[in-house]
């Protein structure tokens, strides 16, 4: 299991990380887009990173705005692969 990351760490990795916020133990970002079919193929983008990964995130579909969080729920909060995870999410256009 990985290991729970310190607050300074959580804080040190979050500024690096652009449109994430770190709320309630969890990484949370929203991206919105031009209607549900761009919606869907950005979540279908999702699949490799995670597999790769083996960490995958919670996520939420709503028409045009698809909501990612980001937890290692048998640790209880946010370890290194939470923000490895997000960091390749984000090089996702």
């Amino acid at each position: 299991m990985a290991q729970l990351l310190t607050e300074a760490e959580i804080q040190e990795q979050a500024k690096v990380l652009s449109d994430w916020t770190v709320e309630d133990s969890k990484l949370h970002i929203t991206r919105t887009f031009k209607d549900f079919i761009q919606a869907i193929e950005f979540v279908n983008k999702l699949v490799e990173p995670a597999e790769s990964a083996g960490h995958h995130p919670d996520i939420e579909i709503s028409y045009n705005k698809v909501k990612i969080i980001l937890t290692t729920h048998d640790a209880g909060g946010l370890t290194q692969p939470d923000f490895d995870v997000a960091r390749a999410i984000s090089e996702i256009n």
